[in-house]
């Protein structure tokens, strides 16, 4: 029997839908396993042997490229008023040398298992600056720990260096960000660091993923620690389809990208962090009340 065809025990295709353009694979790992560099190349050869039994090519480490160095901070009321409603509130502002750069790019986004609830949220600002909108399919890991894959919605709006102070009230963010307005918070409630973390992301290219037909994704792998302690939170690798539309994704190459997430998954089984999201793990550092559950 083939590896694909060992692999289908855990596969359950997800139909894409004809608004997406962007499909994103997350699997959380265990921070403490890339200490260094030489974690990340040991995990390039578990993908790599991965993506191989399936006659995917995966590209070597470019050791040219430096890794990323970034911090990331999220904002929300007191009460989480803004996570508990399906809205993620993020800045991220790169690093060059050691040093910050000017730049940084904030991100608004709401997530939801339906896709007419998530297409619904129209998260553009009333802010004079360039922004990008993204409507994804993010493939995460199911929430009982077993094999295989679970799909949410998420609809982005990613601003370029936008002329906004996050920490002030929250009326003043709504309106910003009149998407906000739907969420029944205190108008006074003034925005803060999320459980006062500052994070330091530390991520690599670890290759392109080709998966025939002229479509291919960025490897990439991501490690989170306190920026404060240098403490390990989480780490995840990732890869993101981009398309004019989903037909035009041909489903050998889409049934592939998802038999390298459940191949991965097996193979790996022992760097995998059971969890939901990243921004999950960043929330439940509090003593805060969460009624969402990612």
């Amino acid at each position: 029997m083939s590896t694909q065809a060992e692999s289908s025990k855990f596969y359950e295709p997800i139909v894409p839908s004809d608004q997406i353009q962007y499909r994103e694979y997350k699997l959380l790992l265990k921070p403490e396993l890339f200490p260094d560099e030489k974690g990340f190349h040991k995990f390039w050869k578990l993908a790599h042997h991965a993506a191989k039994s399936l006659g995917i090519k995966l590209g070597k480490i470019d050791e040219s490229v430096k890794p990323h160095q970034r911090e990331v901070v999220f904002y929300d009321t007191p009460h989480f008023k803004l996570y508990n409603h399906g809205f993620i509130l993020r800045k991220r502002t790169f690093y060059h040398h050691g040093l910050p750069d000017a730049k940084h790019e904030l991100v608004i986004k709401f997530r939801h298992p339906e896709k007419k609830m998530a297409l619904a949220v129209d998260p553009r600002p009333l802010l004079p600056c360039a922004y990008t909108l993204k409507f994804k399919e993010e493939i995460l890991l199911p929430k009982d720990g077993a094999l295989g894959m679970r799909l949410v919605y998420s609809h982005n709006c990613e601003l370029d260096t936008p002329n906004i102070i996050l920490t002030q009230r929250f009326e003043t963010t709504a309106e910003a960000f009149p998407a906000l307005k739907k969420i029944d918070a205190n108008p006074k409630a003034a925005l803060s660091v999320v459980n006062g973390v500052s994070i330091q992301e530390y991520q690599v290219d670890l290759g392109m993923l080709d998966f025939g037909h002229k479509l291919e994704a960025k490897a990439t792998l991501a490690v989170w620690r306190v920026r404060t302690t240098n403490t390990p939170i989480v780490a995840e690798f990732g890869y993101q389809l981009k398309f004019d539309s989903p037909e035009a994704v041909r489903r050998k190459q889409r049934e592939l990208s998802e038999f390298f997430y459940t191949a991965l998954q097996s193979r790996a089984s022992d760097w995998v962090q059971r969890g939901t999201t990243k921004t999950a793990l960043i929330y439940g550092y509090g003593n805060t009340s969460l009624k969402h559950q990612e």
